[in-house]
């Protein structure tokens, strides 16, 4: 049987510890899908091709990230229902969660395949890397419905407390890509296109290895067909969690936008350089992605149960754990992140890597920033509270915006270096204080609550 969990119950540092391990492995095995995409096309294809594959990596992630949020947010109610103990609700909630899901991928792609070409243009897109841009990015985003399948069918099943078997299958898609990306680029000669349909089809059969392993081994998943039946509360309710979340990705994204827009003034192999320094920077920055991923299910599952002690043991148990993360990735980078280039640069080396240790000696000092984001904005998204986690988007980009307009005025590397660590900060000492502010308000009233029943409240 699948390894769902109740994670109402338990050491919550052991939870958050045991849970969040697999939720990391598979992050970053994930990262592979971008990394050799980059390593393979840096190496065999050209610089000019890895720019375009790094020149679209800000689209990617608006669109992919707009439909994360969505799934997240559509299966929060899912996670707070298991917590309560009510499996009826929790399937009408998945069956919801998954229609809606899929209907969001169908819009999202058609309008990101027509208006493309236009936003390349507007994103000041280096004319000789331009084409290769198109044609990759355009790939990426005819394949987000598989995309979208894999992500929510994952999300579910972490929502209920299963973290391995997500790893499992994105293990096999890794070592597919990996294979597909060799096969497509180097015999086949098909260039950036052959690292695009390599990415898709990889996750489609992540995707389908999901679907199917939840029809076998996960009995609690396995919906009726009055489970997809539209019930317009929940799917109010969905909606006011998966929309602000989603807006909230992709405000983040419309600010890396608006950054790489100040890059590209800066040539292609400014781009280049930026783009293996990033792919660097992501590597760890899956540890914090999944103890962000860890506070989501845990949070949800604690707040429907009505445990708000649990919940910030956990937000606790996450920031102690994130922050050596921090220290220990910080240091890392500092010491020999920069040799890492060498797997995704076969030309011009001398000239990009001094760049890319530019780029991570800004990151480095600001991984604890980066940490706290992840897990108090998930742990706010958990418990149903997505306005604040808007607003702290909404800070980012304008700190990352100006940050990058200005060095984008001054032709400054640097300052472009320096725009997504400002907007780390500004970001965190917001959401560290709504959070503070949102536990006193759910304190107050769960106490409040306990003393009209005569009830003692739940900490265990």
């Amino acid at each position: 049987m699948a390894a769902q969990r109740d994670m109402t119950v338990g050491d919550p540092a052991k939870i958050v510890f045991s849970f969040s391990v697999p939720v990391i492995l598979g992050n970053i095995f994930q990262q592979f899908y971008a990394m050799t995409d980059t390593v393979i096309v840096g190496q065999f294809v050209g610089t000019r091709a890895l720019a375009a594959v790094g020149a679209t990596g800000t689209i990617t992630f608006l669109i992919l990230g707009f439909t994360w949020g969505l799934c997240a947010g559509f299966t929060v109610p899912m996670g707070q229902r298991f917590g309560a103990g009510d499996i009826r609700g929790m399937k009408k909630a998945a069956g919801n969660a998954l229609s809606l899901s899929l209907l969001f991928a169908l819009i999202i792609t058609v309008l990101s395949l027509l208006g493309m070409r236009r936003l390349l243009t507007v994103m000041n897109t280096p004319p000789d890397i331009f084409d290769m841009t198109y044609e990759y990015v355009v790939i990426i985003c005819a394949g987000l419905f598989a995309q979208t399948l894999y992500t929510m069918l994952s999300t579910m099943m972490r929502t209920l407390g299963d973290s391995r078997d997500p790893l499992i299958f994105l293990v096999v898609s890794a070592g597919l890509n990996i294979v597909l990306d060799l096969l497509f680029i180097i015999p086949f000669g098909m260039g950036v296109a052959g690292a695009a349909w390599a990415t898709v089809i990889s996750q489609g059969v992540a995707g389908l290895c999901s679907l199917i392993f939840i029809l076998i081994k996960m009995p609690i998943l396995r919906l009726s067909r009055t489970d997809f039946l539209p019930d317009h509360d929940l799917i109010k309710a969905q909606l006011s969690l998966g929309i602000p979340m989603a807006l909230q990705f992709s405000i983040t994204a419309i600010g890396a936008m608006m950054l790489q827009s100040s890059l590209n003034l800066l040539g292609s192999t400014a781009v280049a350089a930026y783009t293996a320094g990033g792919k660097i920077e992501q590597l760890l920055d899956q540890l914090f992605i999944g103890l962000g991923v860890t506070m989501a299910s845990y949070c949800s599952q604690n707040a429907g149960a009505g445990k708000p002690d649990r919940v910030k043991a956990g937000v606790l148990a996450a920031d102690r754990q994130g922050f050596l993360c921090a220290a220990v990735s910080g240091i890392s980078l500092l010491g020999f992140g920069k040799y890492l280039t060498y797997l995704f640069i076969s030309e011009d080396i001398e000239t990009i890597l001094p760049m890319v240790s530019v780029y991570l000696r800004c990151c480095s000092f600001f991984l604890i920033p980066l940490a706290a984001i992840f897990i108090y904005r998930n742990a706010l998204q958990g418990m149903g509270y997505s306005f604040m986690p808007l607003m702290a988007g909404v800070i980012e980009l304008v700190a990352r915006g100006a940050v990058a307009f200005a060095a984008g005025r001054s032709r400054s590397f640097l300052g472009v270096c320096f725009a997504s660590p400002a907007a780390w900060v500004a970001a965190a000492v917001f959401l560290f204080f709504a959070y503070r502010s949102r536990m006193r308000k759910i304190e107050a009233m769960f106490r409040s609550s306990s003393e009209r029943t005569g009830e003692a409240p739940a900490h265990q």
